[in-house]
């Protein structure tokens, strides 16, 4: 109980929150000086946990609203077939499972960076995406057809600096090379792809053993009814 009081007590402080609102602020500093951001955000401890959840939150938000509130125009989803948790999931996992693999593979070849530095890392670097896309969710209902170029345009930056930025960071907190840190990341993407299908076969296997038990539980009780 007291444990719980004291965690409570954290976020009723004004200096919790004032630390947050620095660190989500830092986000701005990262995307337009990466290379000096990410440097600082991990050895000088610019950024925080805090703000990493806060902007993956957002992020996770903002992909809902852009399906629900973004022009039909350019984004025809019909709403009612929108599962708001498998959303959700297609962004976490691959953030999950690439920070995993990251860590794994970086961790073999002298990599500095740490789990929570590699999420931290990501998280920030995604920053642009509820930044620009956001802003294109209002646009939508205000431009026509003929001018949405200018929103395929902006909407490509936001995951084109985002990619860039998560490169920018694995750079700086593994402290490697950029050409190393391409390789490790096409490393990472390989790792990935094992890692899912390990997990797949793994899931398949456990659905076969249960499936197989119930219909033997089945047969079982049928004989003797």
């Amino acid at each position: 109980m007291n444990f719980m009081t004291r965690r409570l007590s954290v976020f009723t402080e004004r200096s919790f929150w004032t630390q947050l609102a620095e660190t989500l602020r830092y986000s701005l500093y990262i995307i337009t000086h990466p290379i000096d951001g990410f440097w600082d955000l991990t050895h000088e401890r610019r950024g925080s946990m805090g703000a990493a959840n806060v902007i993956v939150i957002l992020t996770l938000l903002t992909r809902v609203w852009k399906l629900r509130f973004t022009s039909f125009q350019f984004n025809a989803v019909n709403w009612q077939e929108v599962n708001i948790f498998m959303e959700f999931a297609s962004v976490l996992l691959p953030l999950a499972i690439f920070c995993i693999c990251n860590w794994g593979v970086t961790t073999l070849f002298n990599g500095k960076g740490t789990m929570k530095n590699i999420y931290m890392g990501t998280a920030y670097a995604i920053t642009p995406y509820p930044l620009i896309q956001i802003p294109l969710i209002i646009l939508s209902r205000l431009i026509t057809f003929e001018e949405g170029t200018f929103y395929q345009v902006f909407s490509t930056i936001s995951l084109a600096w985002s990619a860039g930025l998560i490169v920018a960071a694995m750079m700086m907190i593994h402290a490697y090379s950029l050409k190393k840190t391409l390789l490790f990341m096409v490393i990472t993407v390989f790792a990935m792809m094992i890692f899912i299908f390990i997990f797949m076969l793994f899931f398949s296997m456990i659905s076969d053993g249960f499936a197989y038990f119930i219909s033997l539980a089945r047969e079982i009780i049928f004989r003797l009814n």
